[in-house]
């Protein structure tokens, strides 16, 4: 977060994603099935990878915020990373979805 790498909440990560500056998405497990099929129409329109993970408190924790529904990484390195340890967690239960 102190990086400046990704955006946090709904408008912030929707706007990423809309400005082409998102990589990777990050929605909460515990999102409402709205707020989940809005992010993953939008990133299936514009070409974004999205994973859905864990819940809006550890989100928030995270970062050092309170609770967050949704993450928009904006580094393509960071993303990178993210989705590769976040690939590792779906054989724990996690779901990842996108771009190989």
């Amino acid at each position: 977060m102190k990086s400046g790498k990704l955006k946090s909440g709904e408008f912030a990560t929707m706007e990423a994603i809309r400005k082409k500056t998102a990589y990777l998405v990050i929605v909460s497990e515990d999102a409402s099935d709205n707020t989940r099929k809005q992010f993953s129409d939008k990133c299936k329109y514009y070409n974004v990878p999205i994973v859905f993970f864990g819940d809006m408190e550890s989100l928030g924790h995270a970062i050092g915020k309170d609770v967050r529904t949704s993450l928009a990484i904006t580094d393509l390195g960071l993303s990178e990373s993210l989705r590769k340890n976040l690939l590792a967690e779906e054989i724990g239960g996690g779901n990842v979805n996108g771009k190989n």
